[in-house]
């Protein structure tokens, strides 16, 4: 071995050769009368030294940094980030095209979840794209798809479009999500159909929701299974600042008790919470607040949302 001087100047040389003007280690080797052994050795002794070092430049629509800062900071499986327009509805179309992709390089063999009054959800069935990679089994309403017959072809479309793009088979349950009573509710949950659906629920694998916000969406609204005003108010009082499937919790991301639970047909927040996947689509920065409530109490374990979002969460 020469000297450290030398030896340091035969890597900073090699360092370059190989990497500013991409010679091959072979190629080096013969210029330099080196083995090509060496030349490996020489150029990760140059890593190891701080002689070459190595830096990530991200496009300006990716943002792995956000992504990881977010699952460390609330235990996320995994968080996918996209760029979106200011505004919140503008946003939807590059949740659901980061959604569909997500979704179509993970999903095998599942039974999977669905709600069932969700624009997101419907942005992401917009962006799916047929194939035959897919060997889902089923696709479960989790919520009552009944309403106002104006939107409730929204509601097939989303379980319907899902289960012909993927090959599952749709179940869906053959009821509103929000009864006028208790006995209404129990009554349908002793009919058969329906009965049957409720227990396809424990089979569930992976979830795909959105979250809502204490104020109902245009969607929700208008399918007639949204609280009425008086009801939201109590829910209010109670500490509510969102939903997923119907299902209200407060900032901590504590789950919501009240009378109004007596009136839902929907998958009930334990065995939603036991769900070994929940992957929820929701963005703009009127959600903040549930979105960030949903992370805290744990009702999710994957997370696609847009960058302002993200920011927030982590400031």
């Amino acid at each position: 071995m020469r000297g450290g001087g030398d030896h340091v100047r035969l890597m900073a040389r090699v360092a370059r050769m190989h990497h500013e003007q991409g010679m091959r280690q072979t190629a080096i080797a013969a210029e330099l009368h080196l083995s090509t052994a060496r030349v490996s050795r020489l150029l990760k002794r140059a890593v190891e030294e701080g002689i070459v070092r190595t830096i990530v430049t991200l496009p300006p629509d990716v943002h792995t940094d956000l992504e990881q800062e977010l699952e460390a900071r609330y235990g996320l499986a995994e968080a996918v980030i996209v760029d979106g327009p200011d505004g919140d509805e503008p946003v939807l179309p590059a949740l659901g095209a980061a959604a569909a992709v997500y979704l179509e390089s993970t999903l095998t063999g599942e039974v999977v979840g669905i709600a069932s009054w969700s624009s997101s959800l419907l942005a992401v069935m917009d962006a799916m794209q047929p194939t035959n990679g897919y060997t889902l089994r089923q696709v479960v309403q989790m919520v009552g798809g009944h309403g106002n017959p104006a939107v409730q072809m929204e509601s097939s479309r989303l379980i319907g479009q899902f289960a012909q793009l993927t090959g599952a088979e749709a179940v869906m349950v053959p009821a509103p999500g929000l009864l006028g009573s208790r006995q209404a509710r129990d009554s349908l949950l002793a009919d058969p159909p329906v009965a049957e659906v409720v227990t396809r629920w424990d089979e569930i694998t992976v979830a795909l929701v959105g979250i809502g916000t204490l104020e109902p969406s245009a969607l929700i609204r208008e399918s007639g299974n949204a609280m009425a005003p008086d009801q939201l108010e109590r829910l209010r009082g109670l500490g509510a600042v969102g939903d997923i499937c119907l299902r209200y919790f407060d900032a901590d991301g504590r789950v919501i008790t009240s009378e109004l639970d007596d009136r839902i047909l929907g998958i009930e927040p334990a065995k939603l919470l036991a769900i070994p996947r929940r992957v929820a689509v929701a963005g703009g920065m009127r959600k903040l607040a549930a979105i960030r409530a949903a992370l805290v109490g744990g009702w999710v374990t994957v997370l696609v949302t847009d960058a302002n979002v993200a920011r927030a969460l982590l400031a």
